[in-house]
């Protein structure tokens, strides 16, 4: 928890001051110039307060595949897939203006629109294709990506590097652009509609052939040295933690891959933007305007202060996460939980067996209903399943009546867990005066602006941590102090870095990347530092 807290710090202090400063770091980790008009991005982040500056690492590593592609193939597939019924948000931009969108709900528009009314001045013509459903789209096999990746790197990136003299803008419409006012109909899909069907098999194909996730032989199992620690497998490595290829698990304890709501996929690289991702799909995660257009909004005037909340872990919500059939709900991670927390068996808590000015933690069998005080995690509706798994579901789990969000805020402990696919509650429990608890298998665009340990408390997969994360911030002096001011500053970090603000200035560094990977001429373009400009 100290360690990641210092080393957030240490991020924090070493952000870049100026334009320059700026430029060079960008240099540094990606060994290529900044996409054209990032003096333009840089102001509009400056102007608007952002606190991280240098930390984009996931865009880059989003984009690079995309290096690996010719800039024509990329538009064509888009136009192909917006051309097309394919649950695709199209959104087409000609001299510098919105000029069409097709498909996707009003307020997703909207909000998109609206996300991009400031910096559109910036952007090339272009088309763009936004996912429309929760589950991600794109799954390119191991070898083809590796393909990708490796020409993207060793050739069109390679040679980018090398320019001394860059054009800091996009090139004029391609030919293959039509005029913006509609999507051209196309007969022809490449995206395979399996929805309600195991997903296990194309998610795993991006993994590495000796990862624990592409294992022959059907008994695999997970590695969790690499992000669990002591008895209970505290979460140490979020990032490793949500990385499928080494949990080959979630095959049977995870609602996306035993049957999801929703599921078109392609293996071939196309760019899709999606709001949320499992680690091995090639989607292209931008902020979700489902935050932007604050669908979950906290009102601070039905918040309380952390004295006056009950001390109980608090979840409402439905069967979401996947469509249950012939029993498939038992194998779904938001049942599991509920299950779990809720039930009489033993669980297992960290006891210290020294003293407090030297501690000896050990693990300790404990019966699970002792601490039911601390826990308030109900269903609140039943859904997506067959009638007979509704009716099952409705028998197994004490579903109780649903309550308004508001009412999260009277609880200290809340519990923010994925659905089908992120939950969308999340930036509304940060900056509430709770603390959140976050068990989360889908990646957002945040990674490496919000941090386990010293924002939110990370949950495990597995569950025998849940019990003792909650009780430790809960009953021990230590982790009440710590839970306390993960809570204080959780709040006060989600009122700087995930605003409406926030999100509009990486989706603009985003879009600019992504507008020089799909432009003819991007082995010449980039932004350096005249004279006069620093």
């Amino acid at each position: 928890m100290r360690d990641a807290q210092h080393d957030f710090a240490e991020v924090r202090k070493r952000q870049s001051t100026s334009l320059e400063e700026a430029v060079k770091e960008y240099r540094r980790r990606y060994g290529i110039p900044p996409p054209p008009h990032f003096d333009k991005w840089y102001d509009f982040a400056v102007s608007n307060k952002v606190q991280l500056i240098d930390e984009f690492d996931t865009i880059h590593d989003m984009m690079t595949p995309y290096w690996g592609l010719q800039p024509r193939t990329l538009r064509a597939r888009v136009t192909e897939a917006l051309g097309y019924d394919n649950g695709l948000l199209g959104v087409a931009i000609r001299d510098h203006e919105i000029t069409h969108m097709e498909h996707g709900f009003e307020w997703q528009k909207n909000a998109t629109k609206g996300m991009m009314d400031k910096f559109l001045q910036y952007l090339p013509d272009m088309d763009l294709a936004f996912n429309i459903h929760d589950e991600p789209r794109v799954v390119v096999p191991h070898d083809d990506l590796s393909r990708l990746v490796s020409k993207a790197k060793d050739e069109t990136m390679a040679a980018l590097s090398g320019k001394t003299k860059l054009v800091n803008d996009f090139s004029a419409r391609p030919s293959d652009l039509n005029d913006g006012k509609t999507f051209k109909e196309t007969k022809l899909t490449r995206f395979s509609n399996i929805r309600h069907q195991s997903t296990w098999a194309d998610s795993r194909l991006s993994c590495p052939p000796d990862s624990q996730a592409r294992i022959l032989e059907d008994e695999r199992a997970d590695d969790l040295s690499r992000y669990g620690v002591s008895d209970l497998a505290f979460v140490y490595n979020a990032t490793a933690m949500s990385d499928i290829c080494l949990t080959p698990s979630l095959s049977s304890t995870y609602g996306f891959f035993d049957r999801p709501n929703t599921f078109m996929i392609t293996h071939d690289l196309l760019p899709v933007f999606s709001q949320s991702k499992i680690s091995s799909y090639g989607d292209i995660v931008y902020p979700s305007p489902w935050y932007w257009y604050k669908k979950v909004a906290y009102n601070e005037s039905n918040d309380m202060s952390w004295d006056d909340k009950e001390s109980k872990l608090y979840w409402r919500g439905s069967t979401t996460g996947g469509y249950s059939r012939n029993g498939g709900w038992r194998r779904h991670h938001r049942q599991h939980f509920v299950q779990k927390i809720n039930s009489k068996e033993q669980a297992k808590i960290m006891a210290n067996s020294g003293t407090p000015e030297s501690p000896q933690w050990e693990p300790k069998e404990v019966p699970r209903g002792d601490y039911q005080k601390l826990v308030d995690v109900h269903f609140s509706h039943v859904g997506q399943c067959d009638p007979g798994d509704c009716e099952a579901q409705k028998q197994f789990f004490d579903v109780v009546d649903p309550v308004d969000q508001q009412d999260a805020w009277g609880y200290k402990y809340l519990l923010d867990m994925d659905g089908n696919a992120f939950s969308g509650r999340f930036y509304a429990f940060l900056q509430s005066r709770s603390l959140t608890f976050k068990l989360a298998l889908f990646r957002e665009w945040h990674g490496e602006w919000l941090r386990p340990w010293v924002h939110y408390v990370p949950l495990s997969l597995q569950g025998d941590d849940w019990l003792e994360a909650v009780r430790f911030v809960d009953e021990d002096p230590e982790g009440a102090a710590e839970g306390r001011k993960i809570a204080e500053e959780s709040r006060e970090w989600a009122n700087r870095a995930v605003r409406k603000e926030d999100m509009e200035v990486w989706f603009f560094r985003l879009l600019l990347e992504y507008a020089r990977v799909i432009d003819d001429n991007r082995e010449n373009l980039g932004f350096q530092i005249r004279a006069g400009r620093a």
